[in-house]
């Protein structure tokens, strides 16, 4: 009777068979997050076998052990001190932990797999409470590469850089004298060289959400650093998330992580996923995953057009100039509730576009 009311409920709700084996989680769009789908439904189907032998075996004894007047002052039968019973009653449950634990192990070394063949490397900086995304390196099919790095970038205003060397901070003298301590508890500007700047980079405002167009089927890398607090870089897609520090040398942190493809094109919400201030839940961003041949047009136009937004570089291979899976936070405290995000994320394009030459 459970089993046909658990296949009616599933039936009736309208959900597919891969969907509900997903058990709440997100559909994976890398080859990482589909090997973590697989895991976690696995260990679910694990957790609720075990947790069927477990209610029979409470129901059993419910059922055919209860007290009556027939087995009035009959004492049952023990099974107390049954050493091979006790026995196997330790050991299933150390196996079925030893076998989790191992795929754990292997799925999470492929999670965390680094090599030197990616695609793209993209440099990832999160502030209070937007993010800013550039391109490192991008190798193109033809087998030439882009070097995006700006030595001498510093929108943020926390370095200065002269010849390759850092500068320190100049001293600020109190309104009562004395010497006030600079950002960083007043240490000096070189502790804050793990921050890179592109040449081609989108950064987010309150008016804007930054757009990360990445290509589908190539390896991709992040390099993650944050301006001031900690954050944490979340694409539920991915089903992965990854802290975003401060100065990860004293953090002891390693900021780089791979994915090995993004398997489909459309829109996917990234969000921090760490509470970092008053504006932490609007802290949105969009991961925009284009083909190849559009990716190599978006960056070959922002080559050649380095003045031009974002935006415009979107609509140049024809994609919506503007994010179609979240919105903008209203600075206000008190929000009218317009802003809302309208779009369809799974075919982003415009339609009849014809894309520019870059």
């Amino acid at each position: 009777m459970v089993a046909a009311l658990g296949l009616g409920a599933l039936l009736m709700s309208g959900c597919d068979a891969s969907e509900a084996m997903r058990f709440g989680w997100p559909e994976g769009i890398t080859p990482q997050g589909k090997e973590m789908v697989d895991l976690w439904t696995w260990s679910v189907i694990a957790a609720l076998l075990m947790g069927i032998l477990v209610w029979a075996l409470i129901f059993w004894t419910i059922t055919f052990h209860r007290a009556n007047d027939a087995k009035k002052g009959v004492f049952p039968r023990q099974t107390a001190y049954n050493v091979p019973l006790e026995l196997t009653y330790t050991a299933i449950p150390f196996v079925i932990i030893a076998v989790l634990f191992y795929f754990t192990v292997i799925v999470q070394n492929d999670v965390e797999a680094k090599n030197d063949d990616s695609k793209v490397v993209v440099d990832v900086t999160a502030f209070q409470w937007n993010w800013k995304f550039g391109y490192n390196k991008v190798i193109f099919d033809d087998g030439t590469t882009y070097n995006g790095f700006e030595a001498d970038g510093n929108p943020f205003q926390l370095q200065a850089q002269r010849d390759g060397e850092v500068e320190a901070e100049p001293e600020v003298e109190g309104e009562h004298g004395g010497e006030l301590p600079g950002p960083a508890g007043g240490r000096d500007d070189d502790v804050r060289d793990y921050l890179k700047f592109n040449k081609i980079e989108t950064v987010g405002t309150s008016t804007e959400i930054p757009v990360l167009v990445l290509p589908t089927g190539k390896r991709i890398e992040f390099d993650l650093a944050s301006g001031d607090v900690i954050h944490s870089f979340w694409v539920p897609e991915f089903l992965y998330k990854r802290d975003v520090l401060p100065f990860p040398k004293e953090n002891a942190s390693d900021p780089i992580f791979q994915i090995s493809s993004i398997d489909r094109t459309g829109a996917f919400v990234g969000r921090c996923a760490e509470m970092c201030g008053t504006y932490h839940s609007m802290m949105n961003f969009e991961i925009r995953a284009v083909s190849p041949e559009d990716f190599e047009s978006y960056i070959r136009f922002r080559q050649a057009n380095p003045k031009a937004t974002n935006a415009e570089a979107l609509q140049a291979i024809c994609q919506v100039p503007g994010s179609v899976v979240t919105a903008p936070f209203d600075t206000r405290r008190k929000s009218d509730g317009s802003a809302t995000a309208t779009g369809n994320p799974n075919d982003t394009t415009l339609p009849n576009c014809t894309k520019k030459e870059s």
